[in-house]
């Protein structure tokens, strides 16, 4: 029998070659589970570029649904404000952890004018800074009055030029009203300027920007042009009895201070009065609105005012057609009017006035 030669191999050689072969194993255990922790961390990498976009587009649709929430409170809050006696109005809460709030001043230009009265007509030209021009066609026009911020004047009108001077400063409004010989009102024009609010969120690709001016609301992405989702509050209608009206809300938002961002923001919003310079039956009607958002918004006002007239004008209906027309050249650019075929013509204009603050 052949004797096993580790068997007569003394313990103190055997043990060299066992601790190598316990030390080999150690080690290889401990590669493999840095191995393994590698391979995981590759791998939650990995998915995480993969979900990355994902999640952004998520936070981001998530951020622009709370912008168009702030939007829409805003907007209630401001026609219940607007509708509220001067000097009432509400407090309110927003959440605004991924949005600002900020004031926007001189939004949009609004003239009106039409005439009181069937027996002229009346326009008023030449605005400089210290004068303007009345043109009467029946020579009725006698004096005018002017309402501003800072009161209302009276001058007469130079009866062979038609020229008023009146050395106002006449800034953001004023309504002038034409007068005859007997004191009546014939004739009257405005100019408003609108501000208003705007909501700032920031996006992955950049900021994206709510305008809310004068009852309509406007948005703007970084990366696309801006949009109209809701316009001025300009209606008109048919009435049952007889005849039509025009009626155009304006909504003035001026904001006290800054207003800014916070989880909880609160502000006021306070109505500061209205002013009514239309109500009742009205002839040679005309209106325009200069927007300054952007270049695009106020061919687009004209466009949807406009769009029934354009519509009737395609088909060779114009002789038949009711409703808002344009003023001079068809795109709308000199104005708009009403032709009514006849029917008397209702005109209602409310001017709101509305402050916001902290």
């Amino acid at each position: 029998m052949i004797p096993n030669p580790q068997s007569t191999m003394p313990p103190a050689r055997r043990l060299p070659s066992q601790n190598l072969r316990e030390d080999e194993t150690g080690v290889s255990e401990v590669l493999g589970v840095i191995m393994m922790l590698a391979m995981v961390v590759s791998i939650m990498g990995g998915v995480w570029v993969f979900l990355n976009p994902y999640i952004s587009d998520f936070e981001d649709n998530t951020n622009w649904n709370a912008a168009n929430g702030i939007a829409d409170r805003l907007e209630d809050r401001v026609d219940v404000a607007a509708d509220s006696p001067e000097g009432t109005g509400i407090r309110h809460k927003l959440g605004m952890r991924t949005s600002m709030l900020q004031g926007v001043s001189n939004l949009e230009i609004w003239k009106i004018s039409a005439d009181i009265t069937p027996f002229d007509i009346v326009e008023i030209t030449g605005h400089t800074a210290s004068s303007f021009t009345v043109e009467s066609v029946n020579s009725t026009a006698s004096k005018v009055s002017i309402l501003d911020d800072s009161g209302i004047y009276q001058f007469n009108i130079d009866q062979n030029t038609g020229l008023v001077n009146h050395n106002l400063q006449l800034t953001d409004w004023y309504i002038i009203t034409v007068f005859n010989d007997n004191d009546e009102s014939i004739h009257k024009e405005i100019k408003y300027t609108i501000s208003g609010l705007r909501v700032i969120t920031s996006l992955g690709n950049g900021e994206h920007e709510i305008i809310l001016v004068n009852n309509a609301r406007i948005e703007h992405f970084a990366d696309s042009a801006w949009e109209i989702s809701k316009f001025p509050s300009v209606e008109f209608d048919q009435l049952a009895t007889g005849g039509v009206r025009l009626s155009i809300i304006l909504t003035n938002i001026e904001v006290n201070g800054n207003l800014g961002s916070a989880n909880q923001l609160g502000i006021d919003i306070i109505s500061a009065g209205s002013l009514n310079p239309f109500s009742g039956e009205c002839f040679n009607i005309r209106f325009s609105v200069t927007n300054s958002v952007a270049p695009v918004i106020t061919p687009q006002y004209d466009e949807q005012w406009l769009s029934e007239y354009t519509l009737n004008r395609a088909s060779g209906t114009l002789d038949s057609y009711i409703g808002l027309a344009p003023y001079e050249r068809a795109s709308g650019a000199d104005g708009i009017t009403v032709t009514s075929n006849g029917q008397p013509i209702f005109f209602d204009v409310a001017i709101n006035k509305v402050v916001v603050e902290r």
